[in-house]
C-alpha cells in the first residue's frame, strides 16, 4: 500500500546514532521505520557522525550518504561526553537538590550536543511534513521537538527510569503533534508523570526484518555449538540485567546437575565469567542472530529498562518462547498480552521457570506459537507501516 500522493510527502527522522553496524536499541528501530516509510515519502535522516553511545565520538567520515535508499545528513558532536562530569551532574539530578539550570546541564553532558542539527532542521523546516524524533532524552530530541513541535512526532522510547521524572520533561511530552508509543506501558508511565493524555497517538511498536531461511544446524557447527541452550542477545551491561542473570544461572548450575549452557550474544561492557557452561559469541550479523534464536530452547530476556524488548518480538517471531525479568513492567506485559513467556521476579522464581522451559518441551512450543501468532498480528510491518500512515493522515486533517 503507498502512501495517498496528494499528501505531504517529505518526511525527515531525527536520531542519536544511524548505520548498518548498529543493530539494536532506538537507533536500529529508527533506521527500520525510515527505511520503511521510503515506500511512502521522501524521507531524510538527520543524525550524527558518532558509532559510540557513550563517548559520541567522532566515526563516521561523510557527512552526507545514501543508506539502503535514505539519504543521511550526518553532524559532527560538538563535545564528546566527558563521563567523569555526566556522572557528576547525574548524581546531582538524580539524588540532590539541584536547580533548571543543572538539568539543562545534564542534558547537554548527555549529549550527543549537535547545535548545528538543530539548527539546520530550522532552516529546512519549511522542506518537511513532519520531523520523527527518536529518544526524548537526548539534546537533538529535547530541542527539536521544542522548537518544531507543530510538526514534531515524538517516538520516545521512555523506560521507567529517573530520567522521566526530571522536571526538564514534565512539560515536553504535551509539545509534539503526535506520540508514538512503543507499548502500553510506555503510554501509561508517560500519561501519569506528563499528564499529556490529551496529545495525540497511538501504541505502534516497531517490526523486525525476519529472514527468509534459517540454518540453526550450520551457525552450531560454524561456531561450535553442541547441545541444547538458551540464549541472551543484546549488550552485556548493567542496564540490560546481564550481571544478575549470570549470577542466578551460576547458582543454578551449583544446585542442579542437568541444566542447558547459557549463550551470550552482543558487546561486553562487563566482565563474563570464565565457565564451560557459559559461551559469549561477541557480535554476530542479523542472520546468524536468528539462527541462533531459531536454535535455542528460549531466549531470557533480564533487562531492566525497557520500552519494548524488540529481541523479544523477534524470539516470538521465529516460535520461541522467552523467560522474562517480570519487575519491567514492559516484559511483563508483553508476555501477559501475547502468552508466550514466563518471568521472574527473584532467583527462585527465575529457576523454576527456567527448568520448565527446559523440560517441558510441549509447554516451549505452545509459548512459542502463541508469541508467532502475536507477532504477526502486532508487529509485522503492514501493521507497524499502517499506523504510521494512519497517524500522519490524521495529522494531515488537523492542519
Amino acid at each position: 500500500m503507498l502512501y495517498n500522493a496528494d499528501m505531504p510527502r517529505k518526511i525527515a527522522i531525527v536520531v542519536q546514532r544511524y548505520g548498518l553496524e548498529i543493530s539494536g536499541g532506538a537507533e536500529y528501530h529508527a533506521r527500520l521505520i525510515a527505511e520503511k516509510l521510503a515506500r511512502h515519502f521522501a524521507v531524510e535522516v538527520f543524525t550524527t557522525t558518532a558509532y559510540d553511545y557513550i563517548t559520541w565520538d567522532h566515526f563516521y567520515e561523510k557527512q552526507r550518504e545514501t543508506l539502503n535508499g535514505v539519504l543521511l545528513n550526518r553532524f559532527r558532536v560538538a563535545k564528546p561526553r566527558d563521563p567523569q562530569a555526566f556522572g557528576r551532574i547525574q548524581h546531582l539530578v538524580f539524588h540532590e537538590e539541584h536547580s533548571a539550570a543543572d538539568e539543562l546541564r545534564w542534558l547537554e553532558e548527555e549529549g550527543p550536543l549537535v547545535p548545528g542539527l538543530i539548527q539546520e532542521l530550522e532552516r529546512r523546516e519549511g522542506e518537511f511534513a513532519y520531523f520523527i524524533f527518536f529518544s526524548y532524552r537526548y539534546y537533538h530530541s529535547y530541542w527539536g521537538v521544542k522548537r518544531l513541535a507543530r510538526k514534531a512526532i515524538l517516538v520516545p522510547t521512555a523506560e521507567h527510569d529517573q530520567v522521566v521524572y526530571l522536571n526538564l520533561f514534565k512539560d515536553f511530552f504535551s509539545l509534539p503533534a503526535a506520540i508514538v508509543y512503543n507499548s502500553p506501558e510506555e503510554k501509561e508511565l508517560l500519561n501519569r508523570v506528563s499528564g499529556n493524555s490529551s496529545v495525540y497517538g497511538d501504541v505502534v511498536g516497531v517490526g523486525s526484518e525476519i529472514p527468509a531461511r534459517f540454518d540453526p544446524d550450520g551457525v552450531r557447527r560454524e561456531l561450535g555449538i553442541s547441545g541444547k541452550y538458551a540464549v541472551y542477545i543484546g549488550r552485556l551491561d548493567e542496564n540490560k540485567g546481564v550481571p544478575e542473570l549470570l549470577r542466578f544461572y551460576l547458582r543454578l548450575l551449583d544446585e542442579e546437575k542437568n541444566v542447558l549452557d547459557l549463550l551470550l550474544v552482543g558487546k561486553a561492557l562487563i566482565a563474563v565469567p570464565e565457565h564451560p557452561r557459559i559461551r559469549h559469541l561477541g557480535f554476530r550479523n542479523d542472520q546468524e542472530k536468528f539462527d541462533l534464536l531459531k536454535g535455542c530452547e528460549f531466549l531470557i530476556i533480564p533487562s531492566q529498562f525497557e520500552s519494548l524488548s524488540m529481541v523479544t518480538l523477534e524470539a516470538w517471531a521465529v516460535g520461541k518462547p522467552v523467560l522474562a525479568n517480570g519487575r519491567t513492567e514492559v516484559l511483563r506485559g508483553q508476555c501477559r498480552r501475547s502468552n508466550a513467556g514466563l518471568w521472574y521476579g527473584n532467583y527462585d522464581e527465575f529457576k523454576e521457570a527456567f527448568l520448565i522451559l527446559q523440560e517441558d518441551g510441549e509447554l516451549g512450543e505452545r509459548l512459542g506459537a502463541n508469541g508467532e501468532k502475536f507477532f504477526q498480528a502486532n508487529y509485522s510491518w503492514p501493521v507497524i507501516e499502517a499506523k504510521y500512515l494512519e497517524i500522519i493522515a490524521a495529522l494531515d486533517k488537523r492542519k
